[in-house]
């Protein structure tokens, strides 16, 4: 029997709805069926589906389930809209702008038995979810430290947050996702220097609730792009880079020393590097076809809303405590609840 294709639109034709059309517009199983953008397909990337000026114009449409690319800042309106209409939605992070709007969002979705997600992209990147994969089967042991650094130039497309809630939070979001834990405390600063109203550098050390140590480095001021993730445990190290999806392994050596100064010293010396050969698939089309699984009732490890929003927390924390300069403690969920 063939399956009759879902009925998918689109909210939002910017830098990312761009992107989201040209996925939706080949995904398998899906219909492309409308795009909302009030200013209309300025860069002809709609892909041939119809441009409408309203989101109740597309929920006309009789849509399954729509991605919402909209900014930031309109999330939990469009969202809300999509959930009193009964229509799933794939939501790109953060889920909203404030902790409030995302609880608001979770409320929502899940009131009505719908199917939501956030588009935490890196979640699909080949080289983290091998990473994370390696992680589960006990590869590395006991995970000691996770180290983010997320730099670059200013991307101008951004108006309506700082770098902790547009960049940070995809740090905050893999990390809990590559170990299966959360944050329990944040201490954080951040600094403005490109003359907007929001922080455009922010460092942060944090711990995890079995007691690992976090560090995340998140900036919008170098000329040097870096995308780099790693988890130091018991038997080495995993490097992840994000731009080119490669994952390196450290191992520890268990080296043999005649000094006997040394011998009380337990510590660890440089062994094999191993650079793991993985399948490199878009990122952007994973998270789809994941997403449209979930629609369709089949298991997927997507970003559920409530994920989302426990990393809006965080984000809301960090920038609590550079504020106050001081450290933020949070208060973990159940796990079973929560789902990370």
């Amino acid at each position: 029997m063939t399956t009759k294709p879902l009925r998918a639109g689109l909210v939002g034709l910017g830098s990312m709805g761009r992107h989201h059309a040209r996925v939706l517009a080949g995904l398998e199983g899906v219909d492309f069926v409308g795009v909302v953008d009030p200013f209309g397909d300025k860069y002809g990337a709609a892909q041939g589906a119809p441009v409408l000026g309203t989101v109740e114009e597309l929920i006309a449409l009789g849509i399954d389930y729509a991605v919402v690319a909209c900014p930031t800042a309109l999330h939990e309106e469009v969202g809300l809209q999509l959930a009193e209409a009964g229509v799933c939605a794939l939501v790109e992070k953060p889920v909203a702008d404030t902790v409030e709007g995302a609880r608001r969002l979770v409320q929502a979705f899940e009131s009505r038995g719908l199917v939501a997600g956030v588009g935490h992209i890196e979640r699909c990147n080949p080289a983290l979810r091998s990473l994370r994969a390696r992680l589960e089967a006990g590869e590395l042991g006991d995970v000691y430290q996770v180290v983010t650094r997320r730099q670059g130039p200013f991307p101008h497309r951004i108006a309506d947050v700082g770098v902790v809630k547009d960049l940070a939070t995809h740090d905050i979001d893999l990390t809990g996702w590559v170990t299966g834990r959360q944050y329990v405390s944040i201490a954080a600063h951040t600094v403005s220097k490109s003359g907007r109203e929001h922080e455009d550098m922010v460092s942060a050390v944090g711990r995890l609730d079995d007691g690992t140590m976090v560090n995340h480095l998140v900036n919008w001021l170098s000329p040097l792009k870096e995308r780099f993730t790693s988890v130091t445990g018991d038997r080495g190290c995993f490097i992840a880079d994000t731009l080119t999806a490669d994952l390196t392994f450290h191992s520890n050596a268990a080296v043999a020393t005649e000094w006997e100064a040394l011998r009380a010293f337990r510590g660890v010396s440089e062994g094999d590097m191993i650079r793991y050969a993985i399948p490199k698939r878009e990122p952007l089309q994973v998270e789809h076809e994941l997403f449209r699984d979930a629609v369709l009732g089949k298991p997927a490890d997507i970003c559920t809303l409530r994920q989302g929003m426990r990393t809006v927390e965080v984000a809301a924390a960090v920038l609590e405590s550079a504020m106050g300069m001081r450290s933020v403690s949070l208060q973990p969920e159940d796990l079973a609840t929560s789902g990370t």
